[in-house]
């Protein structure tokens, strides 16, 4: 066993077979218990060899098959970093001991790897053994890649029905690939590792595949090829998509997707690559059904009779639109399906095997065709509502909105200021940041500051956990820096915009330098006007609605004056 190997504290507990909360109680009783040698206070590292050793001394069971050890050899070899280049070149080995591959370039160069990578081939197959390493990385890095869940992908197989040949133009992993069931796989993914990985994963299991590793719009490797449908899963609200080189680009056919609209670039691009009659089933933000600037593709494609179904499979999304390439000469549906799932993923097939049966039970089209050409199923369900009731309800809501703002008063103090970096450079602040657009995530703690360049910034409570991309952790010493003064003084700052590449911390900030009982005493007043901002935007939302319920309630009879 190899001594550098490392196992978090879940991987403890499957290895024993026990819940996580287990791992947790052996560490407090036990004073022999391993200590960590990497990780972090959240997330420890612990030395597979020494935690392999305590449950054997006490008799504990402790399973280590040859592909966990083959596993965490894998992980020992190099950097996390560079573990998906690892994975995919186990995976050319298993494609090797296959027969798909006549030669295998030794890069794995340990013999103890593929000694184990032998063994797991022996015992379960290359299939399984390669399925297995894809399941550890993925879990290993669950909150920085993005796979489209197992249950979605297969819904959405289901709901396009067999085909021999699909493409999937943002394949991944190869998730809706596999869940396809199809013969041949057209695939791109922009990640050289992500889709080599997933290539090998169809390969093995005999599927003829072709799967490029560019970004599918700016550089489309199949163009003038169609397959028999087209399932997606796109990276959502990417703004440098390539609008300005792909001005006139001909899978525009619906019309130019506007800047910051690329997920109606990627409808296009789906649509432009099936068959005619053919179906797509393509994940998108649930704003994508409403915002204004894509109103007029939307009424495109509902005119076209493109789109036929757009459901909402959870309350926060994503909404999964159902579309169909235009047959030439054939007449447009008049109706289109909008739904939302609620709790059962599988209530989605039968409502839409009874649209198909009847498409009478849509919504008509026309109706859709107004100044918003809103597509959102939950707005649909409103309307629907008795715009009386619904008004006389968030009426009561809007009653009870009180935004309140701290008294201030006009001052003419001149205060000295330091800067973030001079504060982690005393010690008083920690700045933790994704060095790197691939790398992990910065964990918040209870009493970190979080903040971005767009003005998001607001103290973390509760619980550990990863930030979103393009977040910054600030750490504070709190019996010199007030959290709350520390993120009053970032949201008001002046922070410029950032590309991908640029290093976010914000070091150049100023910090009034006042004693701790003042910043507490600011820091108070900056938390009430987050608070006001919050409460504000949401009286703001509120009427809105409010005003557009009493509008349709008097126009339908369901209001009248009131005296």
């Amino acid at each position: 066993m190899d001594d550098d190997a490392t196992v978090s504290a879940a991987d403890i507990a499957r290895l024993a077979g026990v819940g996580r909360a287990a791992v947790s109680n052996w560490r407090r009783r036990y004073p022999d218990f391993p200590q960590p040698v990497g990780g972090t206070a959240s997330s420890p590292l612990f030395g597979l060899s020494a935690v392999a050793g305590w449950f054997k001394a006490r008799g504990k069971k402790f399973e280590l098959s040859a592909g966990e050890r083959a596993w965490q050899r894998l992980r020992a070899l190099g950097d996390d970093l560079d573990l998906a280049e690892r994975v995919s070149r186990a995976g050319v080995f298993f494609a090797f001991q296959a027969g798909i591959f006549d030669t295998f370039d030794s890069k794995l160069d340990d013999p103890e790897l593929l000694t184990l990578l032998s063994e797991m081939t022996h015992r379960s197959g290359p299939v399984e053994a390669f399925e297995l390493l894809c399941r550890r990385y993925f879990e290993a890095h669950s909150r920085r890649l993005s796979t489209t869940p197992e249950p979605v992908a297969e819904l959405m197989a289901r709901l396009t029905g067999p085909a021999a040949t699909i493409l999937d133009p943002a394949c991944g992993f190869g998730a809706l690939a596999l869940a396809s069931g199809a013969k041949t796989v057209l695939g791109q993914d922009s990640d050289p590792m992500t889709a080599s990985i997933a290539a090998l994963r169809l390969k093995l299991r005999g599927i003829e595949t072709e799967v490029y590793a560019v970004d599918a719009l700016r550089e489309d490797a199949f163009a003038g090829r169609t397959a028999e449908a087209v399932l997606c899963d796109p990276p959502f609200n990417e703004r440098a998509w390539g609008h300005d080189e792909l001005v006139g680009d001909e899978r525009w056919e619906y019309g130019l997707p506007p800047r910051g609209e690329p997920e109606l670039a990627w409808v296009q691009h789906c649509l432009a690559h099936v068959e005619p009659g053919g179906p797509v089933a393509i994940l998108m933000p649930g704003a994508a059904a409403g915002r204004r600037s894509g109103k007029r593709i939307r009424g495109n494609l509902l005119r076209a009779g493109a789109v036929r179904a757009v459901v909402t499979l959870t309350p926060a999304g994503p909404d999964l639109w159902l579309l169909r390439r235009p047959v030439p000469g054939e007449r447009p549906p008049s109706t289109v399906l909008l739904g939302e799932a609620g709790a059962d993923l599988s209530t989605v097939e039968t409502t839409w095997r009874e649209f198909l049966a009847r498409p009478e039970s849509g919504v008509r089209i026309i109706d859709l065709l107004d100044d918003d050409v809103d597509l959102t199923p939950s707005r649909r369900r409103a309307r629907d509502e008795d715009p009386g009731q619904a008004f006389q309800a968030v009426r009561d809501r809007f009653t009870g909105l009180a935004p309140v703002l701290p008294p201030l008063e006009t001052a003419d103090a001149e205060p000295v200021f330091t800067t973030i970096g001079e504060l982690v450079k005393a010690g008083i602040v920690e700045v933790k940041h994704a060095a790197r657009a691939d790398a992990e995530h910065p964990v918040a703690e209870d009493g970190d500051v979080v903040a971005s360049v767009t003005g998001i910034a607001y103290v973390h409570s509760g619980q550990p956990e990863p930030v979103g991309a393009g977040l910054t952790v600030y750490r504070v010493d709190a019996g010199r820096l007030d959290a709350d003064f520390l993120a009053g003084c970032l949201r008001a700052a002046d922070l410029p915009a950032a590309s991908a590449s640029t290093r976010i911390d914000g070091r150049r900030v100023r910090i009034p330098r006042v004693p701790i009982s003042v910043q507490r005493e600011y820091g108070r007043v900056f938390r009430n006007l987050a608070e006001f901002d919050t409460v504000l935007r949401e009286t703001a939302e509120t009427g809105r609605e409010l005003v557009r319920l009493g509008f349709a309630g008097l126009v339908e009879g369901r209001l009248r004056p009131g005296r």
